[in-house]
């Protein structure tokens, strides 16, 4: 899969709606939209297009199907910016996270045993 995918906000709601709703027949998604985000059928059939364009999505026969699942999304999101923001510095990523105080007790501690999950894996 690309890990240089650039999504726009946009991009990114549509591809909700589609990996909430998968597969889904394009008037549906659609209605969705219009609904959710308040688009037009045009807005959203510009944005499919560009999501198809980037092989994110796929539309065959009218059914929208997603490429790119939403894990493997925010694991090629977190990793474009801990490259561009922290020249790729995990603990870097972390301090500056800690340092704005919008972290949990309970956050932490899952973030530690997912540490120490991990060292026992390897």
């Amino acid at each position: 899969m690309n890990t240089d995918i650039k999504l726009s906000n946009a991009d990114f709601r549509l591809l909700s709606i589609v990996w909430e709703n998968e597969p889904i027949a394009s008037p549906e998604l659609c209605k969705h939209a219009e609904e959710k985000l308040g688009w037009k059928r045009t807005t959203t059939y510009t944005v499919l297009k560009r999501l198809c364009d980037k092989n994110l999505l796929k539309n065959e026969n009218t059914i929208v199907t997603a490429l790119m699942s939403r894990e493997e999304n925010q694991r090629t999101e977190s990793r474009q910016v801990l490259e561009r923001s922290f020249n790729g510095s995990l603990p870097q990523f972390i301090a500056a996270f800690l340092d704005g105080g919008k972290i949990s007790l309970t956050e932490a501690e899952k973030i530690k045993r997912l540490i120490d999950e991990y060292r026992e894996s390897k």
